[in-house]
């Protein structure tokens, strides 16, 4: 193999292949990014048996050939280069990449050994791709983090016509989002669990296509290996998929309330400010209390002999003045995934959840929901 690219567009396709790279590679060869060039093309891949990703480049190729080098060195390697073009010829054991008056020799690895990147899956559709990052980003934040509960650390995505709805819960907090995409079909309807650090990943990387297609292989699909089902996204000569979790899935429809005995109307970053300040004497795990009256919400933190803070900021409240209190980083993840000036605080009970929602929608239903699970108080 023997090729010619640009400094800048190899760096940015390395760095995005190499976001596939395992952290602990459970066999050698899977700590490795195959360059494969063909014609006026350069392939990049990784693969980790659960996640693949792959990126096709321009480059002048003066022989084709393939090589299999360390992923993460590469990277290293690629950010730190001149700006001029790159070079790189493989023969043997051996890679040699040269730009500008810098050359590395890097030892490839066994391409016999490396494991076939699974097919694209049939696509689905298509979706803005900034509008798909938002609304990720949104519902990723409630994703859990505790690996013993496999199910609850993805995204669950549904497909029902014209519309996606994106849920995610740790059981203290629920997040949902709707956004309207493009369906292959009419009448595609599918659910799917997809690991929430995985589709964060791959919704944040490709924005700079103007669409994202989605390619969807479900459990059971001919084809399926492992009966888990993959998920693929595509754009800009990127493309990246991902094996499917399994597990059930809480019924989150049912935890969302209809009906509220109170309302909150509040500025988004005004209290967002405040408790950020507030939660600054709030030692871990204990709570930031809000207590709501018709024009104002006070808000607390500490108690006792602790250190304490308060601050009064301007609210609108309709109800009876109630109290509650929450985990500081919980409200601030649902006020920042808000993307809304003004915040609504709907209310149930005191040690009921609350619903944080922005402006609402003609329609009804706000496109994104924010359930917050309350701390118990101490009467």
């Amino acid at each position: 193999m023997q090729i010619l690219v640009e400094r800048d567009v190899f760096a940015d396709a390395v760095a995005w292949t190499a976001r596939a790279l395992p952290a602990r590679p459970t066999v050698p060869v899977l700590a490795g990014m195959r360059l494969q060039a063909s014609g006026d093309d350069l392939t990049l891949s990784s693969f980790d048996y659960d996640v693949s990703a792959l990126a096709r480049i321009p480059v002048s190729t003066s022989a084709p050939g393939s090589a299999l080098v360390s992923g993460r060195l590469l990277a290293e390697i690629s950010r730190s280069l001149p700006g001029k073009p790159v070079q790189i010829a493989s023969d043997g054991g051996r890679a040699v990449l040269t730009c500008g008056s810098a050359t590395f020799n890097l030892l490839t690895m066994p391409e016999d050994e490396y494991p076939a990147l699974p097919e694209m899956p049939p696509a689905a559709g298509t979706v803005g791709s900034d509008a798909f990052a938002t609304a990720v980003s949104q519902t990723a934040v409630a994703a859990g983090r505790d690996d013993t509960l496999p199910s609850l650390t993805g995204v669950r995505i549904e497909i029902e016509g014209e519309t996606l709805t994106l849920i995610s819960t740790d059981r203290y907090r629920l997040a949902v989002r709707e956004l309207r995409w493009n369906p292959a079909r009419p009448d595609l309807s599918a659910s799917v669990l997809v690991p929430a650090k995985a589709l964060t990943d791959s919704a944040r990387s490709l924005t700079a296509a103007a669409e994202v297609s989605i390619a969807l292989a479900l459990p059971g699909d001919e084809g399926v290996v492992g009966g888990d089902g993959m998920i693929g996204f595509e754009a800009g000569g990127r493309r990246t998929t991902t094996r499917l979790l399994s597990g059930e899935f809480p019924r989150y429809r049912t935890l969302l309330p209809s009906e509220f005995k109170a309302m909150a109307q509040v500025s988004t970053s005004t209290l967002a400010e405040s408790v950020r300040r507030v939660a600054l004497v709030a030692e871990r795990n204990t709570a930031v209390r809000l207590s709501f009256s018709p024009d104002e919400v006070l808000l607390e933190a500490g108690t006792g002999d602790e250190a304490q803070a308060d601050e009064l900021i301007e609210a609108t409240f309709e109800g009876e003045g109630m109290t509650i209190a929450f985990n500081p980083n919980y409200l601030l993840d649902g006020l920042t995934a808000l993307d809304s000036d003004t915040t609504w605080i709907s209310f149930t009970e005191p040690g009921k959840p609350a619903l944080l929602t922005g402006k609402p929608s003609t329609a009804g239903t706000p496109e994104y929901r924010y359930l917050l699970m309350p701390f118990r108080l101490n009467s």
